[in-house]
């Protein structure tokens, strides 16, 4: 079972690659697959997996793939993988609230593919990477632990909150260490200001 991200995002910014790195640490280079990804990009992430230029609709047959999608109206289960080559992940950064991108930009685009959630909620790209990776190995979503946001404190009196769904493991959540630093850095708040630079000069 290859596990492939359809990637989204106008730019690969630390947060995302971030959650890419992880993601490939979860089920290896070998098994993860980038998938729409610009060809200036390519370099970028030619270290985390394999990477392609074509979308995965040109890729695989709609009838071998499985779409993690919140809104697809079944939970999935390992029943959904038989006789099926990839899971198909949305390489897209959460919204609170969710705007419904997967299923206007992956599931749509794929009517024959059977679209599958991951229960209430919305995961990090690796978290849903980590639950797929589990539901592969013949596990149940009910079995796989969770825990719905998380609190980093940054000092006495600030903390950051991640309104998203964490699995957990050995009652941890299964989240980027390098993520979690990154989030309480001086870092992040450049990259915001640069960000922000960027849409005024923009508009």
């Amino acid at each position: 079972m290859l596990f492939v991200i359809e990637h989204l995002e106008p730019e690969i910014s630390k947060w995302l690659y971030l959650e890419y790195k992880h993601a490939s640490k979860i089920v290896g280079e070998d098994r993860l697959v980038f998938t729409n990804v610009k060809k200036e990009d390519v370099n970028i992430l030619s270290n985390l997996g394999i990477v392609k230029s074509e979308s995965f609709i040109e890729i695989f047959n709609q009838r071998k793939v499985v779409i993690l999608d919140p809104k697809a109206k079944e939970r999935i289960k390992p029943e959904d993988l038989e006789k099926k080559e990839a899971i198909i992940i949305g390489g897209i950064l959460g919204d609170h609230p969710p705007r419904g991108r997967t299923r206007k930009l992956i599931t749509l685009r794929a009517p024959e593919a059977a679209a599958r959630n991951l229960g209430k909620g919305q995961f990090s790209i690796d978290g849903a990477v980590y639950i797929a990776k589990m539901i592969c190995e013949g596990f149940r979503l009910e079995d796989i632990p969770i825990k719905r946001g998380l609190y980093i404190k940054i000092n006495e009196r600030a903390e950051v909150h991640l309104p998203y769904v964490y699995p957990l493991k050995d009652g941890k959540p299964v989240v980027s260490e390098e993520l979690l630093k990154y989030l309480v850095s001086e870092e992040i708040v450049k990259d915001k200001e640069k960000l922000l630079r960027g849409h005024i000069a923009r508009s």
